[in-house]
Protein backbone atom coordinates (compact mmCIF):
# COMPACT_ATOMS: atom_id res chain seq x y z
CA UNK A 1 0.00 0.00 0.00
CA UNK A 2 1.22 3.51 -0.35
CA UNK A 3 2.81 5.01 2.36
CA UNK A 4 0.46 8.21 1.86
CA UNK A 5 -2.77 5.97 1.44
CA UNK A 6 -1.57 3.41 4.69
CA UNK A 7 -0.98 6.67 7.12
CA UNK A 8 -4.44 8.56 5.58
CA UNK A 9 -1.94 11.51 4.67
CA UNK A 10 -3.46 11.94 1.47
CA UNK A 11 -4.53 15.82 2.22
CA UNK A 12 -4.89 18.39 5.14
CA UNK A 13 -3.43 18.88 7.89
CA UNK A 14 -1.27 15.57 9.28
CA UNK A 15 0.74 16.07 12.66
CA UNK A 16 3.44 13.41 13.78
CA UNK A 17 4.18 12.88 16.88
CA UNK A 18 6.16 10.15 19.48
CA UNK A 19 9.66 9.20 18.75
CA UNK A 20 12.07 7.14 16.16
CA UNK A 21 11.24 8.25 13.26
CA UNK A 22 9.06 11.85 12.95
CA UNK A 23 11.58 13.50 10.94
CA UNK A 24 11.87 10.99 8.21
CA UNK A 25 8.62 10.52 8.14
CA UNK A 26 7.78 13.83 7.48
CA UNK A 27 10.38 14.09 4.40
CA UNK A 28 9.20 10.55 3.14
CA UNK A 29 5.47 11.89 3.03
CA UNK A 30 6.45 14.89 1.85
CA UNK A 31 8.72 13.39 -1.20
CA UNK A 32 5.98 10.76 -1.75
CA UNK A 33 3.20 13.58 -1.98
CA UNK A 34 5.30 15.83 -4.62
CA UNK A 35 6.63 13.26 -6.85
CA UNK A 36 4.26 10.54 -7.24
CA UNK A 37 0.53 12.88 -6.80
CA UNK A 38 2.11 16.39 -8.02
CA UNK A 39 0.68 17.35 -4.50
CA UNK A 40 1.49 21.03 -3.00
CA UNK A 41 3.29 19.67 0.07
CA UNK A 42 4.20 21.68 3.11
CA UNK A 43 6.95 20.74 6.19
CA UNK A 44 6.62 22.93 9.40
CA UNK A 45 6.33 22.68 12.99
CA UNK A 46 5.16 23.55 16.10
CA UNK A 47 8.15 22.75 17.80
CA UNK A 48 11.94 22.97 17.03
CA UNK A 49 12.89 21.01 14.06
CA UNK A 50 16.59 20.09 12.83
CA UNK A 51 17.71 22.05 10.01
CA UNK A 52 15.94 20.52 7.24
CA UNK A 53 16.60 22.40 3.87
CA UNK A 54 17.86 19.03 1.74
CA UNK A 55 14.55 17.68 2.41
CA UNK A 56 12.51 20.09 0.47
CA UNK A 57 12.82 22.44 -2.50
CA UNK A 58 13.15 25.12 -0.25
CA UNK A 59 12.89 26.40 3.31
CA UNK A 60 11.40 29.99 3.80
CA UNK A 61 12.30 31.62 7.44
CA UNK A 62 9.18 33.82 7.42
CA UNK A 63 6.49 35.37 10.00
CA UNK A 64 3.87 35.23 7.17
CA UNK A 65 3.80 31.52 5.83
CA UNK A 66 0.64 32.04 3.86
CA UNK A 67 2.31 34.41 1.24
CA UNK A 68 5.40 32.51 0.68
CA UNK A 69 3.26 29.83 -0.01
CA UNK A 70 1.36 31.76 -2.25
CA UNK A 71 4.55 32.96 -4.10
CA UNK A 72 5.91 29.11 -4.19
CA UNK A 73 6.35 27.80 -7.47
CA UNK A 74 7.92 24.36 -6.07
CA UNK A 75 7.02 21.53 -4.32
CA UNK A 76 7.50 20.29 -1.38
CA UNK A 77 8.26 23.79 0.51
CA UNK A 78 9.17 24.22 4.29
CA UNK A 79 7.94 26.84 6.21
CA UNK A 80 9.95 28.26 9.80
CA UNK A 81 9.21 31.42 11.81
CA UNK A 82 13.10 31.62 12.53
CA UNK A 83 16.54 29.79 12.49
CA UNK A 84 17.67 28.93 16.54
CA UNK A 85 21.54 28.86 15.97
CA UNK A 86 23.14 26.56 13.59
CA UNK A 87 21.40 23.19 13.87
CA UNK A 88 17.46 23.64 14.22
CA UNK A 89 14.56 25.75 13.66
CA UNK A 90 12.16 26.96 16.01
CA UNK A 91 7.98 26.07 15.22
CA UNK A 92 5.16 27.96 14.77
CA UNK A 93 2.32 28.56 17.30
CA UNK A 94 -0.62 25.75 16.62
CA UNK A 95 -2.39 28.72 15.17
CA UNK A 96 -0.54 29.08 12.52
CA UNK A 97 -0.67 25.90 10.91
CA UNK A 98 -4.26 26.33 11.65
CA UNK A 99 -3.98 30.04 9.40
CA UNK A 100 -1.61 27.44 6.93
CA UNK A 101 -4.44 25.05 6.55
CA UNK A 102 -7.32 27.23 5.96
CA UNK A 103 -5.76 29.32 3.51
CA UNK A 104 -6.08 26.39 1.10
CA UNK A 105 -2.93 26.32 -0.83
CA UNK A 106 -1.56 23.84 0.42
CA UNK A 107 -2.92 20.34 -0.25
CA UNK A 108 -0.87 18.53 2.66
CA UNK A 109 0.40 20.05 5.29
CA UNK A 110 3.42 18.39 7.37
CA UNK A 111 3.17 19.04 10.69
CA UNK A 112 6.09 17.60 13.50
CA UNK A 113 4.51 18.52 16.61
CA UNK A 114 6.96 17.66 19.29
CA UNK A 115 10.08 16.25 20.20
CA UNK A 116 11.97 13.25 21.63
CA UNK A 117 16.04 13.64 21.10
CA UNK A 118 16.60 11.33 18.75
CA UNK A 119 15.11 8.35 21.25
CA UNK A 120 13.23 5.42 20.13
CA UNK A 121 10.17 5.56 22.27
CA UNK A 122 8.60 8.21 24.45
CA UNK A 123 5.62 9.61 26.30
CA UNK A 124 5.12 13.60 26.03
CA UNK A 125 4.83 15.99 28.97
CA UNK A 126 2.05 18.14 30.10
CA UNK A 127 3.12 20.68 27.36
CA UNK A 128 3.24 18.22 24.45
CA UNK A 129 2.04 17.75 21.95
CA UNK A 130 1.22 20.93 20.34
CA UNK A 131 -1.33 19.86 17.88
CA UNK A 132 -3.28 22.31 15.54
CA UNK A 133 -6.99 22.61 16.38
CA UNK A 134 -8.14 21.68 12.72
CA UNK A 135 -5.21 18.39 12.27
CA UNK A 136 -7.19 15.76 9.85
CA UNK A 137 -4.63 12.84 11.08
CA UNK A 138 -1.94 12.54 13.82
CA UNK A 139 0.57 9.82 13.85
CA UNK A 140 1.88 8.44 16.79
CA UNK A 141 5.14 6.76 16.02
CA UNK A 142 7.00 4.53 17.96
CA UNK A 143 10.36 2.43 17.28
CA UNK A 144 10.40 -1.37 17.37
CA UNK A 145 13.79 -0.84 18.23
CA UNK A 146 12.90 -0.38 21.64
CA UNK A 147 11.60 -3.46 22.57
CA UNK A 148 13.78 -5.93 24.23
CA UNK A 149 15.56 -2.73 25.58
CA UNK A 150 15.71 -1.23 29.30
CA UNK A 151 13.62 1.35 30.32
CA UNK A 152 16.42 4.23 30.77
CA UNK A 153 17.18 7.70 28.78
CA UNK A 154 19.25 5.69 26.50
CA UNK A 155 16.45 4.42 24.40
CA UNK A 156 13.41 6.39 26.05
CA UNK A 157 12.72 10.13 26.14
CA UNK A 158 10.59 10.62 29.46
CA UNK A 159 10.90 7.41 30.74
CA UNK A 160 9.39 8.66 34.03
CA UNK A 161 6.47 9.12 31.48
CA UNK A 162 6.38 5.75 30.37
CA UNK A 163 6.87 4.16 33.69
CA UNK A 164 3.71 6.10 34.95
CA UNK A 165 1.47 4.76 32.10
CA UNK A 166 3.05 0.85 31.98
CA UNK A 167 3.67 0.03 35.65
CA UNK A 168 7.63 -0.58 34.21
CA UNK A 169 10.47 0.31 36.79
CA UNK A 170 13.32 2.10 35.47
CA UNK A 171 15.63 -0.95 33.79
CA UNK A 172 13.10 -3.24 33.17
CA UNK A 173 12.88 -4.57 29.47
CA UNK A 174 10.17 -2.91 27.05
CA UNK A 175 7.71 -5.81 25.73
CA UNK A 176 5.62 -5.19 22.76
CA UNK A 177 2.32 -4.66 25.29
CA UNK A 178 3.97 -1.67 27.04
CA UNK A 179 4.26 0.25 23.55
CA UNK A 180 1.00 -0.39 22.75
CA UNK A 181 -0.17 0.78 25.98
CA UNK A 182 1.48 4.04 25.68
CA UNK A 183 0.63 4.49 22.17
CA UNK A 184 -3.10 3.96 23.13
CA UNK A 185 -3.09 5.81 26.22
CA UNK A 186 -4.43 9.28 26.83
CA UNK A 187 -1.55 10.75 28.52
CA UNK A 188 0.71 8.87 26.03
CA UNK A 189 0.26 8.88 22.21
CA UNK A 190 -3.58 9.73 21.82
CA UNK A 191 -2.32 13.29 23.93
CA UNK A 192 -4.94 16.01 23.14
CA UNK A 193 -5.66 14.74 19.61
CA UNK A 194 -8.84 16.50 18.92
CA UNK A 195 -12.10 15.07 18.35
CA UNK A 196 -12.56 13.86 14.74
CA UNK A 197 -8.93 13.51 13.97
CA UNK A 198 -8.01 10.19 12.51
CA UNK A 199 -5.05 8.44 14.61
CA UNK A 200 -2.58 6.16 12.56
CA UNK A 201 -0.09 4.67 14.57
CA UNK A 202 3.06 3.91 13.19
CA UNK A 203 5.56 1.26 14.21
CA UNK A 204 9.27 2.18 12.55
CA UNK A 205 12.47 0.75 12.11
CA UNK A 206 10.94 -2.81 10.81
CA UNK A 207 14.10 -4.05 9.27
CA UNK A 208 13.67 -7.79 9.27
CA UNK A 209 11.45 -10.66 10.48
CA UNK A 210 12.17 -10.29 14.06
CA UNK A 211 11.04 -6.64 13.85
CA UNK A 212 7.84 -7.60 11.92
CA UNK A 213 6.46 -10.51 14.24
CA UNK A 214 6.73 -7.24 17.12
CA UNK A 215 5.29 -4.96 14.75
CA UNK A 216 2.26 -7.04 14.71
CA UNK A 217 2.26 -8.22 18.57
CA UNK A 218 2.03 -4.41 18.91
CA UNK A 219 -0.54 -3.42 16.42
CA UNK A 220 -2.96 -6.35 17.39
CA UNK A 221 -2.66 -5.20 20.80
CA UNK A 222 -2.90 -1.58 20.11
CA UNK A 223 -6.64 -2.34 18.03
CA UNK A 224 -7.81 -3.51 21.41
CA UNK A 225 -7.26 -0.84 23.31
CA UNK A 226 -8.03 1.86 21.52
CA UNK A 227 -11.41 2.10 19.83
CA UNK A 228 -10.31 5.70 18.32
CA UNK A 229 -7.97 3.49 16.28
CA UNK A 230 -8.88 1.47 13.77
CA UNK A 231 -5.24 0.89 11.83
CA UNK A 232 -1.76 0.65 12.52
CA UNK A 233 1.02 0.66 10.47
CA UNK A 234 4.42 -0.72 10.65
CA UNK A 235 6.93 0.42 8.23
CA UNK A 236 10.97 1.35 7.46
CA UNK A 237 10.28 4.84 6.65
CA UNK A 238 13.81 4.83 5.27
CA UNK A 239 12.74 2.44 2.66
CA UNK A 240 11.53 3.04 -1.06
CA UNK A 241 8.79 1.53 0.04
CA UNK A 242 7.99 1.69 3.33
CA UNK A 243 4.71 -0.13 4.32
CA UNK A 244 5.69 -3.31 5.88
CA UNK A 245 2.19 -4.42 7.04
CA UNK A 246 -1.16 -2.35 8.08
CA UNK A 247 -3.35 -3.94 10.59
CA UNK A 248 -6.90 -3.34 10.51
CA UNK A 249 -9.86 -3.75 12.92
Amino acid sequence: MDVLEALRAESGVVAVVGAGGKKTTLYALAARAARDRSLRAVVTATVRIPIFDRHVEEVVVTDDPVAALERADAWPLGVVPEREGEDRYAGYDPEIVDDIAAAGVADLVLVKADGARTREFKAPNEREPQLPDHVDTVVPIASVQAVGKPLSADHVHRPERVAAITGLDRGDAIGPEDVARVIASEHGGLTAVPDGATVVPLLNKVDDAEMRDVAEDIGRELLERAPVVTRVVSARMLADDPVVDVFER
